[in-house]
């Protein structure tokens, strides 16, 4: 039944997107595994589309908050207000009371905004005059970025960048899909989009992946992974213990889209790109010679005997 659903919603989200089905199932796997999604691209290529048609597709409660240099925290997390028809403070929300919360071009607002959506992707809840507000259940952000070098943009710090658990580059079309989005006018069509999962669904979806099992030699092969990216001559700061456990949330996530009730080597390589590519730092002497970090993601997969 889940299987046929997944394929469902692939259906739906194809009918805006186009050509991006990975993209696609990245993301789906990232929400089963109860993480945070990071778009990174030039604008114009579908990040916000492919946002908003996930809400639609999974039924859930979205807002979107385009950040710039004048949005205030309060704007993300709520703030209270004085009622003089009842004579105390009121509690107003913020943008983040809903299912999914579009953060569109995240790196243009300030580093203490920034810090407040990052603070309630942590915590799942706000807290405003000693008062705790809980976020609704699920809570996922996924976020846009225009690159790093376009005119008012900050780079996110690497604490920052580590709540995400993948990050993604959507990247343009090929040849074919984007003549099926010129004829098909793709982008305009999220009022086509149809419900096929609900809030208590995707519930029920992240018990069951958790529930996904995986053997001592695949969990050790997962682990050398993490270890040696911290070890890479051309590497300063490899792959944190939160990026280790989404990179094991993001493997069980695929294996349970795949039809499987345990994790294979191939769930944890292909997931390493999306879940590595914002982790790895590279050091001075990368940069001299012009080593990335996906030149590094390579050499893991390649260097780790495969169990």
């Amino acid at each position: 039944m889940e299987n046929k659903k997944i394929e469902q919603i692939k259906e739906q989200m194809n009918k805006v997107i186009v050509g991006k089905d990975d993209i696609i199932e990245k993301v789906l796997a990232a929400i089963f595994a109860g993480g945070h999604v990071l778009l990174e691209d030039i604008p114009g290529v579908g990040k916000t589309t492919l946002a908003v048609a996930f809400s639609k597709a999974l039924y859930l409660d979205y807002r979107r908050i385009q950040f710039t240099p004048d949005v205030l925290p309060s704007d993300v997390v709520g703030f209270s207000m004085f009622n003089k028809k009842i004579n105390e403070f009121e509690f107003k929300e913020g943008a983040c009371m809903c299912n999914i919360l579009l953060a569109d071009e995240i790196n243009r607002t300030s580093p203490k905004t920034q810090a407040a959506l990052l603070e309630v992707m942590e915590e799942k809840k706000v807290t405003v005059d000693g008062e705790a507000h809980f976020l609704p259940d699920p809570f996922i952000v996924i976020a846009t970025q225009n690159p790093v070098g376009y005119v008012g943009t900050q780079k996110l710090p690497e604490s920052q960048l580590d709540r995400f658990m993948i990050k993604l580059s959507m990247g343009y079309p090929d040849e074919l899909s984007e003549i099926d989005i010129y004829k098909g006018h793709s982008y305009e069509a999220l009022d086509k989009v149809e419900a096929v999962l609900e809030k208590d669904d995707i519930l029920k979806i992240r018990k069951q992946v958790e529930e996904i099992e995986i053997k001592d030699n695949v969990l050790d092969y997962l682990v050398k992974i993490v270890r040696v990216s911290r070890e890479h001559k051309y590497v300063s700061l490899g792959i944190s213990p939160r990026g280790g456990i989404a990179l094991l949330k993001m493997s069980k996530a695929l294996a349970f889209m795949h039809d499987r009730t345990y994790v294979v080597p191939e769930d944890i390589l292909d997931s390493l790109d999306v879940v590595a590519n914002h982790r790895l730092v590279m050091n001075t002497k990368a940069k001299a010679d012009g080593y990335t970090s996906d030149m590094v993601i390579e050499e893991l997969k390649n260097i780790i005997k495969v169990p």
